[in-house]
């Protein structure tokens, strides 16, 4: 069942905007609910991947083009598809670099009414915790957070240590 966090001091403007973090095509659920929670507020919808760089160090650059452009891909194959299923939604797609996953979600959710994320355990924790990413951003985001539960229960990817 989904899940919104709510951490808000009344202060902030409305943007218009519904913000989906999303891995990859597994996620097309996740943005699924994104797209329905942006409809009736008439909001644009942001689809936003991120891919932590420090995963590929070491590779050499002609992979990191190729990871750069097959993440692009299946973006905007999800966003064509949720453009097809909801077709008075604007939807963008942008595919970010960085160091932090949490960190670029965080600064991204400056700009957002809602951030629609995939919710897991971390594979390495016992009991309901949330894994890392998941739980910097709910700690950190300066608006709303709709965790929506993976299909079939998988934890979110470990793209960072700390």
């Amino acid at each position: 069942m989904p899940v919104v966090v709510v951490r808000d001091d009344g202060q902030r403007a409305q943007t218009g905007v519904v913000l989906a973090a999303l891995g990859g095509a597994a996620d097309l659920d996740c943005v699924r609910h994104a797209a329905r929670a942006a409809e009736p507020r008439k909001a644009a919808l942001r689809m936003l991947s991120v891919w932590n760089v420090l995963e590929y160090v070491g590779l050499v650059a002609p992979l990191m083009d190729d990871v750069d452009h097959r993440r692009s891909s299946e973006i905007s194959a999800v966003a064509d598809r949720i453009r097809e299923e909801f077709p008075g939604l604007t939807v963008t797609t942008d595919v970010e670099k960085g160091n932090s996953t949490a960190g670029v979600l965080v600064e991204a959710s400056r700009d957002a009414d809602l951030l629609v994320m995939a919710g897991g355990r971390g594979p390495r924790l016992i009991g309901p915790s949330p894994a890392r990413i998941t739980h910097a951003v709910l700690h950190h985001a300066h608006c709303p957070v709709l965790l929506v539960p993976r299909a079939g229960g998988a934890a979110e990817p470990e793209q960072e240590k700390s």
